[in-house]
């Protein structure tokens, strides 16, 4: 049996360590970035012009919006040319951001709340958080992430740690991008886009 001054000690010794490790895994990092952009942009609240402006670079930045793309259009990627790509990550991107811009509009006492414990996922990874909204119920959200260079970005959210975004927008894609082409999904999206930028 360990001396019990001796296990108290090495536990002490071994705490910092562990909280540093949690602290500096890059993907937990990333999220938190995006969770403190998000905070800060719903207390500075204004037009949706003003949160959209705030809102892109901190985006950019925490997600990966050319593979998101690939991923939400599937399989079709490799057949469309390179200008339908181009055009299908632009309009994917500007609804992405203004669905941001519409859903995080104002702070009421909000906060996020992140699971120290980082999962590995294959080579991705994956962080719990939880938006906590006042009187209303707790709000799960998971983000995956994949290492981009040095970087580590969000390539797929789910909330309530079920409901994969890139899954739901596969299957909304499919079926306008089999009736109409690339050019009728931009259009598709550009609708989204322009529906939060009403507001």
């Amino acid at each position: 049996m360990r001396h019990p001054i001796l296990t108290f000690n090495l536990l002490l010794s071994l705490a910092p360590v562990a909280a540093v490790a949690q602290t500096a895994d890059p993907a937990r990092t990333t999220v938190q970035q995006l969770d403190d952009d998000l905070i800060r942009v719903m207390k500075a609240g204004g037009t949706v012009q003003a949160r959209t402006a705030a809102l892109t670079p901190a985006l950019d930045q925490a997600f990966d919006l050319p593979l998101m793309t690939r991923l939400a259009v599937g399989p079709s990627w490799t057949k469309l040319t390179s200008t339908d790509q181009q055009a299908l990550l632009r309009s994917f991107r500007r609804m992405t951001i203004s669905q941001y811009a519409r859903n995080f509009d104002s702070w009421s006492g909000e906060s996020f709340t992140l699971d120290p414990q980082v999962q590995q996922r294959g080579g991705d990874r994956l962080v719990r958080t939880t938006l906590n909204v006042p009187r209303q119920a707790p709000v799960a959200i998971s983000y995956r992430l994949r290492q981009s260079g040095s970087a580590w970005k969000i390539i797929d959210v789910f909330y309530r740690n079920s409901i994969s975004q890139i899954a739901t927008r596969r299957s909304d894609f499919a079926a306008v991008l089999q009736k109409g082409g690339a050019t009728a999904l931009a259009t598709h999206m550009d609708a989204i886009a322009a529906k939060g930028e009403k507001f």
